[in-house]
């Protein structure tokens, strides 16, 4: 075998094989031989077919199927002799194939590049230092207790964080419209769920009371027939209620199903949780600051053949959610514009680190893995299950093992570069997360 290598343009690469004759005929020989054992052909014997016959026959269909199956294999053998790794599956082009002669293709391919991992010294990080106050509890708590509240009726006005129940109908150039009519509508005001301007009119009505709600629906509005119109709202206000929080007692801390310890064993509960959860998300500020700057300082370059697999995977996990939500049957293709840029973005950091875990030798820390699948059980009603149910999955703990070799290349970074611990206030944090 002779292999000749060429830089056609950037990445791409083009190699020129030439396979001896001999290899090629005999391997169609041999096939044919074996075909010949096997095939039915009318005044022949089973197995007796001369292998002339069947030359005639399945020769060229044979040579064909022969000359792919040693591009493929010679291909494989051709990079690694000359110590080059494609990034992604080649293309073959076929350019001698006479029985007799030698066989020649062409192999064009893109290979990874050669990235240098730069400037990590410099590079100026701040690390997020956050602690869970009584008060940050104690919102906490309220938040929950909201979750579990009811509504009653008020004989007063309106007031944000009110449930008005409400008929409407909506007119625009004096004409009603599909869609704007409602009766027994139930808003619940300070959300925002309907459109700009409509709840302003409403807060300090009571009810009985009649309001015109005047607005103008956005650009972007998802009803095409709507887009930008002005529209007014006759709304009549039946009721007011306001909400009533569960009072905070053991009754109430059975709803979480903490049966002994009551208030305060809930109160610990929720102060682990809002720990795990603070943690997570400053684990992943930091880890998004590291990237940002590793790639603010590193451009790299990126064979297509990645990006196009990036972006199939990104479009597969699309469809996913969309039939988790029950629409994938409905799905159309989307078009890979809409993931190009974030596939790129996801090659250029799976590049990045993967040269500094093959650069510093890095390999998955077991303690590590362990402590990251105990911190995901945790989250669960019986962690231990989840642990042994990654212990006996090969695949997960691969996957975690990866999770940790990423996390080993960051703190590599910190341990190298610039950082500056910055002290922020939960709901800070909390809130920008969410």
């Amino acid at each position: 075998m002779q292999v000749s290598v060429e830089t056609t343009q950037g990445l791409e690469r083009r190699l020129t094989i030439t396979v001896p004759a001999d290899s090629i005929d005999s391997a169609v020989k041999a096939r044919l031989q074996q075909l010949a054992k096997t095939q039915r052909i009318n005044g022949f014997r089973p197995g007796k077919v001369p292998v002339s016959v069947i030359q005639k026959r399945f020769g060229e269909a044979v040579r064909q199927e022969v000359a792919g199956d040693v591009m493929q294999q010679n291909f494989y053998q051709a990079v690694i002799q000359e110590k080059i790794t494609p990034a992604g599956m080649p293309k073959f082009e076929l350019t001698k194939d006479q029985q007799g002669e030698d066989l020649e293709y062409v192999a064009s391919f893109e290979v990874y590049p050669e990235v240098e991992v730069k400037g990590v010294e410099d590079l100026e990080i701040e690390k997020p230092v956050v602690e869970i106050s009584d008060e940050d509890l104690d919102n906490m708590m309220q938040t929950l207790q909201q979750q579990h509240a009811s509504w009653a009726e008020v004989e007063r006005a309106a007031e944000d964080g009110d449930r008005v129940v409400m008929d409407f109908v909506g007119k625009i150039d004096g004409e009603e419209f599909d869609g704007g009519k409602a009766e027994d509508f139930a808003l619940e005001l300070g959300k925002g769920r309907m459109i700009p301007g409509f709840e302003e009119p409403i807060v300090g009505a009571k009810a009985g009371d009649e309001v015109k709600v005047e607005v103008t629906f956005p650009e972007e509005y998802h009803a095409e027939a709507l887009k930008g119109k002005d529209a007014v709202f006759d709304v009549t206000v039946k009721k007011v209620e306001g909400q009533e929080l569960p009072e905070l007692n053991d009754e109430f801390a059975t709803l979480f199903g903490i049966q002994e310890g009551g208030v305060d064993a809930l109160k610990d509960e929720v102060r682990k949780n809002m720990q795990r959860e603070l943690d997570q998300t400053l684990k992943t500020q930091v880890k998004e600051n590291v990237i940002a700057k590793l790639l603010e300082a590193n451009e790299v370059e990126i064979p297509q053949a990645l990006i196009d697999q990036e972006v199939e995977a990104l479009r597969e996990q699309a469809k996913q959610r969309f039939s988790q939500q029950g629409g994938g049957a409905n799905m159309p293709e989307l078009p890979a514009e809409l993931f190009t840029d974030n596939a790129k973005r996801r090659v250029s950091i799976g590049l990045l680190l993967g040269e500094i875990i093959k650069q510093n030798e890095l390999e998955a820390d077991d303690e590590k893995v362990a402590s990251l699948i105990e911190t995901s059980a945790s989250a669960y009603e019986d962690p231990q299950e989840v642990i042994d149910y990654y212990k006996n999955n090969d695949e997960l703990m691969q996957q975690m093992k990866n999770v940790a070799l990423e996390e080993q290349a960051i703190e590599w970074v910190l341990a190298k570069a610039k950082t500056q611990d910055v002290t922020k206030a939960f709901d800070e944090v909390m809130n920008k997360q969410a």
